[in-house]
């Protein structure tokens, strides 16, 4: 792990951070080759970095094109994965899967919640993060990209 993600730990309470830490742990066992661990936005983050696609990110290109995003928010803890924004039937799955383990899941068009620790799905989002490669991720992107239109 380095320092700048040290670091960032180090702002959350010994809860939190054990909660964050096995996030972590999950994504990083899982994540395909390529992507690269970071501190984006304030979050601790994974992403396609400017080595492997230099445009970066679209919305400002000096950063590194973002795929997974994890952090503590006020009143849960967050999951952004953009690829179940980019691929819904990833997205579908994903929810057909905790809702069959947990109940009901909370989220947005990339974002997941959770407010009860008790039901993060660990090893449920280590698959998640290793169902798309970089490759495809930077694929995804480039089809969508409003550079393109």
């Amino acid at each position: 792990m380095n320092p700048e993600v040290q670091a960032w730990f180090t702002q959350w309470s010994a809860e939190d951070q054990a909660v964050l830490l096995k996030l972590r742990e999950a994504l990083v066992a899982q994540l395909p080759e390529g992507f690269e661990e970071t501190i984006n936005y304030g979050m601790l983050g994974y992403v396609v970095p400017h080595r492997l696609y230099p445009q970066g990110y679209h919305v400002d290109p000096t950063l590194p094109l973002p795929f997974i995003a994890i952090t503590k928010q006020k009143h849960y803890y967050a999951v952004y994965h953009l690829g179940i924004y980019a691929f819904p039937e990833l997205s579908a799955w994903f929810e057909s899967e905790y809702q069959d383990r947990y109940g009901r899941l909370d989220h947005g068009k990339s974002c997941l919640r959770f407010k009860n620790k008790e039901k993060i799905p660990y090893e449920l989002l280590g698959i998640l993060a290793s169902k798309i490669s970089v490759g495809q991720w930077i694929a995804a992107v480039e089809a969508n990209s409003p550079r393109k239109r």
